[in-house]
């Protein structure tokens, strides 16, 4: 008895063929990727990082060289009854591809020194609640030629194009 059934390949498909499906896959991979990169959110540094540990680094009573070997060249300085050291940065963040970013964190690492330029003491401003905050003494500024100096340096800081 001979079986009715035969097994009939299928013609393989030629190498052109191949090749242009593959391109069309590859196309279709670089879209999807280019779409979903538009949706995720992008966060950018600006000015100055602080890295890790080097508020610690500086005792109170260290000197202007300590402190320039530990922090480096800091962004601006003054002289407010002695010298300050401002260390400026800014994080942002864009949500989507096309968008404006979002300014999410601003910081002012401000060493002050005493008249022997030693480190009198450390202040980490930041916003919170919309105004100028120390986050290491947990205070606000509330007047005198400190708060004059920050709050305009928060404002131009908030005010610069991305």
């Amino acid at each position: 008895m001979t079986d009715s059934r035969h097994h009939i390949a299928a013609p393989l498909p030629s190498r052109g063929a191949r090749r242009r499906s593959f391109r069309m896959l590859a196309a279709i991979a670089v879209l999807c990727a280019g779409v979903v990169s538009g949706c995720t959110s992008e966060q950018f540094q600006k000015g100055y990082i602080v890295p890790d540990g080097a508020l610690e680094q500086i005792p109170i009573g260290a000197s202007q060289d300590q402190v320039l070997i530990v922090m480096g060249t800091p962004s601006t300085v003054a002289t407010l009854s002695g010298e300050v050291f401002y260390y400026i940065s800014q994080r942002a963040e864009r949500k989507i591809g096309f968008m404006n970013q979002e300014v999410i964190d601003q910081r002012v690492v401000a060493v002050y020194f005493d008249k022997n330029r030693t480190v009198a003491r450390l202040a980490n401003y930041g916003l919170k609640d919309g105004k100028v905050f120390d986050f290491i003494s947990r205070t606000t500024p509330t007047s005198g030629q400190e708060l004059s100096f920050l709050t305009p340096l928060f404002k131009i800081v908030s005010l610069r194009p991305s």
